[in-house]
């Protein structure tokens, strides 16, 4: 039983890093999405007349 842990603790480290990149690049893509957003919004306010 120990034998079959330490095999698939083994092969659950050599996937890490790619899942590791791949987490990496969603949380970048959130960021993205996020502050385009951000930045859409703020243009729909300037763009409001009488607003500022």
């Amino acid at each position: 039983m120990r034998r079959d842990l330490a095999f698939s603790g083994v092969a659950r480290h050599a996937e890490r890093p790619a899942r590791s990149i791949a987490c990496l690049a969603f949380v970048a893509l959130l960021g993205v999405a996020f502050w385009a957003g951000a930045v859409w919004i703020a243009e729909q306010f300037m763009q409001t007349p009488g607003l500022f």
